[in-house]
């Protein structure tokens, strides 16, 4: 049986304090002289999207565009009679005392052993990540929380954006989560490592840095720039040019003075060795960063040069994909879908990108601030995308609100057989018995992955068809069938949000993940059923045991 972690008398105290306030992250931070309010905190504070919500949900309800009062269901939770008795749902985390959320959450499994796998979250008891490791397929897991320091300052930072990848070349796992402080203006993206199967991690002042605001040489902090939604990607295409290299994507928040960001591109960087010393330090690890889109100053926070949820995938022969949204930089509009491929290891990249969306096929959510009915929390597009080896073929999964007056929010995909040049009519993934029909309710947050060694695909989100006021959630497995889908209920309990983030019910992450290797499947969410409700409302990690 696992036990409780137990906070210290300080830790319970400050724990008390930021469910109070409504402030959501615990961190320490040591700078010697409070930093004038940093450009990201006003950005967050006076524009209702742009930054993306596990940043904001640092600053609690001081967050511009916080919603606490929806309407709907009023249930914590309740047992889904709809799911296979065969179904088990297992807990990943270790609770403290008192809980705490987890939430957003990533994983991966050993290539090399499948059996293996590293699944990780938002954590707001240190502020870091937790890590739960698996050595017998998601029977049992080990955890870990690990928190994030600022190389420049050595201060102890929030951390957050969790992404998980292996690497077959380097028999390692790859972690990375952002690195920023809600008092000051540092901000940059890091990456740590596990060589014994997740056993292990690099500790806080040795993890790499990959982009940062902070002059290399020099204390000089540009407080105009915030690096956000950072993802990973490595090359395990042993034929590949490029294999063994890692990738990460993210975006370039441009602030102005007042926190409005005229443009927000995706931009990526990469190694071809994360420890080339082989002494587990990383922090003298060589980072070259490019744009994937450029810079636009004036533009506005409009256009071409605002992005969100760069996506990247890298595929058979080592080209490297990425999806993104054009979502307005202060508000959370998507304007469409984009993607690029470079063929030269992520080193150049198109001019033009090649739009994905469809006219009438495509309709984001309306609401500037990423509300669906009936739920607190900002649900954002939550772009996921795959590659099938056996089918040669890209698939692109996302919310959809296309049909949202007969159905609500959808998941759809498309997908494009000649590396991303064009891409096919939608096809909705979250359906009714009948493998086409839009599934009611809201559907959001896809994550998409191959099926080992077929054509087919798996797709994993959350689903609120069950519920008639559109609130509690459960999680659903789709898998393609013939000409449409079938869809599978696989948690044993429903949820309900609004009750499972402190006193808010404001958050609980902005993605899950769904891994899938020869033999095993890994499943990872975020899930309230143990809430106690406000204001200690939490959410767990859960997933489908092998």
């Amino acid at each position: 049986m696992k036990r409780p972690r137990v906070l210290s008398a300080l830790g319970v105290l400050v724990v008390s304090l930021l469910v109070s306030t409504g402030a959501v992250a615990l961190t320490s931070q040591h700078h010697l002289v409070r930093s004038p309010t940093p450009r990201w905190v006003k950005h967050v504070q006076r524009y209702r999207g742009g930054i993306s919500d596990g940043v904001r949900a640092t600053l609690g309800t001081r967050a511009a565009g916080v919603k606490t009062n929806a309407s709907g269901s009023t249930l914590t939770t309740q047992k889904n009679p709809q799911v296979s008795v065969a179904t088990t749902n297992v807990q990943a985390n270790t609770d403290t005392e008192p809980a705490l959320p987890q939430n957003e959450t990533a994983v991966a499994y050993s290539v090399d052993d499948p059996v293996t796998a590293v699944a990780a979250s938002n954590d707001y008891i240190d502020g870091g990540l937790w890590i739960g490791t698996t050595h017998d397929g998601g029977a049992t897991w080990e955890n870990q929380f690990i928190s994030s320091q600022f190389a420049a300052t050595r201060d102890w930072c929030n951390g957050g954006d969790p992404s998980v990848v292996y690497s077959a070349k380097d028999h390692t796992f790859y972690a990375s989560m952002l690195c920023f402080f809600r008092a000051h203006p540092e901000s940059g993206v890091e990456v740590i490592q596990s060589t014994d199967g997740g056993d292990h991690w690099t500790g806080a002042r040795f993890a790499s840095t990959v982009v940062s605001n902070v002059a290399a040489k020099g204390p000089t902090i540009d407080d105009s720039v915030f690096y956000d939604k950072e993802l990973l990607a490595v090359d395990n295409n042993a034929t590949s040019s490029h294999y063994g290299r890692l990738y990460v994507t993210y975006i370039k928040f441009h602030l102005l003075g007042n926190g409005f960001s005229d443009y927000c591109p995706a931009q990526i960087a990469y190694t071809d060795d994360v420890d080339a010393n082989d002494d587990g330090i990383l922090s003298d690890t060589t980072w070259t960063s490019r744009a994937i889109v450029p810079d636009a100053p004036g533009a506005n926070g409009l256009g071409e040069s605002a992005n969100q949820w760069a996506t990247p995938v890298i595929d058979s022969s080592g080209g490297v994909n990425v999806a993104y949204a054009i979502e307005d930089c202060n508000t959370a509009i998507d304007r469409g879908l984009r993607f690029k491929r470079s063929t030269t290891g992520g080193s150049t990249w198109p001019n033009s990108p090649t739009v994905i969306d469809k006219a009438g096929q495509f309709a984001d959510n309306p609401d500037p601030s990423d509300h669906l009915p009936n739920k607190n929390a900002r649900i954002p597009i939550s772009l996921s995308m795959g590659w099938n080896p056996a089918s040669t073929t890209l698939a692109l999964a996302y919310q959809n609100n296309v049909n949202a007056a007969t159905s609500g929010a959808d998941i759809t995909v498309q997908t494009s057989s000649d590396n991303g040049a064009t891409w096919s009519d939608i096809q909705y993934v979250s359906v009714e018995a009948d493998g086409t029909t839009p599934a009611p309710n809201d559907q959001f947050f896809p994550s998409i992955q191959a099926d080992p060694g077929s054509a087919g695909w798996h797709v994993m989100f959350y689903d609120n068809r069950n519920d008639p006021d559109n609130t509690l959630i459960e999680t659903f497995l789709a898998e393609t069938s013939g000409a449409g889908w079938t869809n599978t209920d696989i948690s044993t309990a429903s949820w309900n949000p609004n009750l499972s983030f402190f006193s808010s019910g404001s958050f609980f992450g902005d993605y899950i993940q769904l891994a899938e290797a020869p033999g095993y499947e890994y499943p990872i969410w975020a899930d309230g059923r143990n809430t106690p409700g406000p204001p200690k409302g939490q959410t767990d990690i859960f997933t489908v045991p092998n």
